[in-house]
């Protein structure tokens, strides 16, 4: 019988999306796939395979829901722990892998009750809370962006974040970089706090120095109730921009972008080193553990990206960065050749060589 692979991962994309690369590529190497996870990660799961069986636990937090909910959230977590250890005692997992969430808890906690081989991967460089409790009760822990922060006596194995198709077709694309001639800028802001860069964004591109604001072409990713004030802004500044809530294409806006500002989430910090193209970050401050700013610390370092912290992300801050890259081709060619010294476009082929290695226990 072909080995089986469990992953565990909670509903957001930043840890479903790496856990359904991993999932595709052992399909192609012959395993059966497992997905645990809870209702709420279920609905997050339409990307992954048809042939990726999904088992519902019962999970919870504590960070939603009033007084009595959260007193039910350890009975939850133990109920689902309970049928994800019934479930692996009887089907004898071969690996478990983790990606974080809290709906993640159940199967690792399973492995690590019948010391099953397993491993966690850490897609940000803090932590999540999950992950932080499984640190130290796992045989491998993958991470996604570098350095990342872990506890004392735990070693990581840089792997990076897995990167989906339509990013890897356009990895290492062509930069052209910025002078006198159409320029673009893609800015994409977080599901989390895209508002501040709806409010900044567009006057700072606005006070740009007439010779740079006239070449200027704009592709605004804002939240819906900003969409409009946003468009608005630009067609009276007389600034050619393309406003949406959502981009399908994003690989193909960013290739074709000479500057892309945006937050530090872990899979927008790999598709812009695996692409290769110069960033100003503006990190999330609510984050957890504040990483997204670990998250950009490489990109920064490398110069390769610029990061602006949100207590001074302010227009006139933000119009002298932009200035800065867009008037000098040479360094912005040299930001370009910087990311993508950082990009992992083999990720998932990394993730795959672990698992295989625990496999072999």
């Amino acid at each position: 019988m072909s080995r089986l692979l469990v992953i565990a991962a909670g509903g957001t994309g930043g840890h479903m999306f790496p856990a359904q690369a991993l999932a595709e590529a052992m399909l192609a190497k012959g395993w059966r796939v497992k997905l645990s996870t809870d209702e709420r990660g279920a609905r997050y799961a339409g990307g992954f395979p048809d042939a990726v069986e999904i088992a519902i636990v019962k999970s919870a937090t504590f960070a939603r829901g009033g007084i009595v909910p959260k007193l039910a959230v350890p009975f939850r977590i133990v109920a689902g722990i309970a049928g994800a250890t019934w479930r692996m005692f009887r089907e004898k997992p071969d690996v478990v892998i983790g990606f974080g969430g809290y709906p993640a808890i159940p199967a690792m906690a399973a492995a690590w009750v019948l010391r099953i081989p397993r491993m966690i991967h850490e897609q940000n460089g803090v932590l999540g809370r999950t992950n932080r409790v499984f640190a130290k009760r796992v045989d491998k822990v993958a991470c996604g962006i570098w350095p990342t922060a872990l506890p004392e006596g735990v070693k990581g194995v840089h792997v990076g974040n897995p990167v989906r198709a339509a990013v890897l077709e356009r990895a290492g694309a062509g930069y052209i970089p910025p002078g006198d001639y159409p320029m673009s800028i893609l800015v994409m802001g977080g599901s989390q706090g895209a508002r501040i860069l709806s409010d900044i964004v567009p006057p700072a591109i606005d006070a740009l120095p007439e010779e740079l604001r006239r070449n200027v072409r704009v592709a605004h990713q804002a939240r819906e109730e900003d969409m409009q004030r946003v468009a608005t802004y630009y067609a009276d500044a007389l600034i050619s921009a393309d406003v949406q809530p959502f981009f399908d294409d994003v690989p193909n806006r960013m290739s074709e972008a000479q500057l892309v500002i945006t937050r530090s989430g872990a899979s927008t910090i790999a598709d812009v080193s695996v692409i290769g193209r110069p960033a100003i970050f503006v990190p999330f401050a609510a984050a957890t553990g504040d990483h997204q700013t670990a998250n950009a610390r490489q990109l920064v370092n490398a110069g390769a990206a610029i990061l602006i912290p949100e207590d001074v992300f302010t227009v006139k801050t933000l119009t002298e960065q932009i200035a800065t890259v867009l008037s000098h081709e040479a360094g912005a060619l040299k930001m370009s050749q910087a990311a993508l010294a950082c990009g992992i476009p083999d990720a998932t082929t990394r993730l795959v060589v672990l698992v295989d290695e625990l496999a072999k226990k």
